[in-house]
C-alpha cells in the first residue's frame, strides 16, 4: 500500500529569461505591460532552464522528498518529454507504473517567459494529461491518501471517478481544486465536499467557490467552513495562509524573502501542508511545513528543485513562524 498517490498534470517546462528590452507598456493589456516580439526575428534571451513540472509531478516529488511511499497516476505522450518524465520519476523512487502513455497527444509542455523585474507569462500546451480516464484508475492504487492537484480542462472530468474510488477503498482525500473543477454544479460540488478530508484553494478560487467578493475575506473564510466540515486551506500568496479546522481559524505568514520563480508555489504549499498533517497530526506543524516548503521551492528556478527533504526540519524551526489561532 502507498502512503500517497497523486493525480494531476505532468509537464516538461522550459523557462526563458526575457530581456527588459522586450517589455512594452500598453494599456490594451490587463497588466499594462506586454512582451513585444518582432515577427521573423531571431531574439537572444538571457538564460534558459529545463525542468519537470505540473501539479501531479510537483506534489509527488514533494511527498517523496518527505519520505513517503508514493506513486503518480497521470498521462504523458509517447514522445521524448514523456520518456524523460518517467525516467525522472524512476530516478527519485516514485512508482511510475500507473503513468499512461498515449500517441493521441504530445506530453504537456509549458514555455515560461520570465523576467526578474516583472510577473511571468506562461504559454501552456495541455496535451496528454487530459487523456487520463476512469479505466486508468487501477484497483492496485491502494493508498492511505489521494492528493489531487488542480485538474484542468478535460482532465477535471475524472474528479468524480477518483473521489468515488477513494471513498470505496477508504482512502483519505486532499484536493486542490482548479478553475475547471469549480465550474461544476452546486449539487455536485456539495457532494464532493461531503467526501473529502482536506480542501486547498487560493483566495481567488475560494471567492469563486463561495460566490463572495474577493475583498470580503472573513465572509469567504466563514462560508468555506460552512460548506466543508473538514480541513480548509486558503492560500494568499505573500500574505500567508488561513486554515479552518474544528471550529478554529489558523493564520500565519512568512517574513518577506526574494522570489526567483513562482512556478509551483501552490503545489509546494499543498503537498507540504498535507505532509505535515500526516506526520504530526496537527494543523500548526502542517502550516509551518507548507509555508517553508513553498518558500524554498520558489527561491530557486524549477518547481521541484527547492522542495524540502525529510532532513530539512531545522529550516522550519529557523523561520520561527507565529500562528494566530482563534474561533470562527
Amino acid at each position: 500500500m502507498f502512503d500517497i498517490v497523486t493525480f494531476g498534470s505532468a509537464t516538461y517546462d522550459i523557462s526563458v529569461q526575457m530581456p527588459d528590452s522586450l517589455i512594452e507598456k500598453d494599456k490594451r493589456f490587463f497588466s499594462g505591460l506586454a512582451y513585444c516580439l518582432n515577427l521573423g526575428s531571431k531574439i537572444d534571451v538571457m538564460d534558459m532552464h529545463f525542468s519537470f513540472g505540473g501539479g501531479g509531478i510537483n506534489t509527488v516529488t514533494a511527498f517523496k522528498k518527505q519520505g513517503f511511499k508514493v506513486a503518480y497516476c497521470g498521462a504523458v505522450g509517447d514522445d521524448i518529454p514523456g520518456e524523460e518524465i518517467i525516467k525522472y520519476l524512476d530516478s527519485i523512487g516514485v512508482v511510475s507504473k500507473f503513468v499512461k502513455k498515449t500517441k493521441i497527444k504530445w506530453t504537456n509542455n509549458s514555455l515560461i517567459l520570465d523576467n526578474p523585474k516583472q510577473d511571468r507569462t506562461v504559454l501552456a500546451y495541455r496535451g496528454a494529461s487530459e487523456l487520463l480516464s476512469k479505466k486508468d484508475i487501477k484497483k492496485e492504487l491502494q493508498a492511505k491518501w489521494f492528493y489531487l492537484a488542480p485538474l484542468s480542462g478535460k482532465l477535471s472530468n475524472i474528479t468524480e471517478d477518483v473521489i468515488a474510488f477513494a471513498v470505496k477503498n477508504r482512502i483519505k482525500i486532499a484536493i486542490n481544486f482548479g478553475n475547471s473543477q469549480l465550474k461544476v454544479s452546486a449539487a455536485k460540488m456539495k457532494n464532493w465536499l461531503s467526501k473529502i478530508d482536506v480542501l486547498i484553494l487560493n483566495k481567488e478560487e475560494a471567492a469563486i467557490l463561495t460566490n463572495i467578493d474577493f475583498s470580503n475575506e472573513q465572509g469567504i473564510i466563514k462560508k468555506i467552513a460552512e460548506m466543508h466540515n473538514g480541513v480548509n486551506v486558503i492560500t494568499k500568496g505573500e500574505d500567508g495562509v488561513v486554515v479552518t479546522s474544528g471550529g478554529n481559524i489558523y493564520e500565519a505568514k512568512l517574513n518577506k524573502f526574494k522570489v526567483i520563480d513562482e512556478t509551483g508555489a501552490g503545489d509546494a504549499f499543498g503537498s507540504g501542508f498535507v505532509s505535515g498533517l500526516i506526520k504530526a497530526g496537527e494543523i500548526e506543524y502542517a502550516v509551518k511545513l507548507g509555508l517553508v516548503n513553498s518558500k524554498y521551492a520558489i527561491s530557486v528556478r524549477g518547481a521541484t528543485n527547492g522542495l524540502l527533504s525529510e532532513k530539512d526540519k531545522k529550516l522550519i524551526e529557523k523561520e520561527k513562524i507565529k500562528i494566530n489561532i482563534y474561533s470562527i
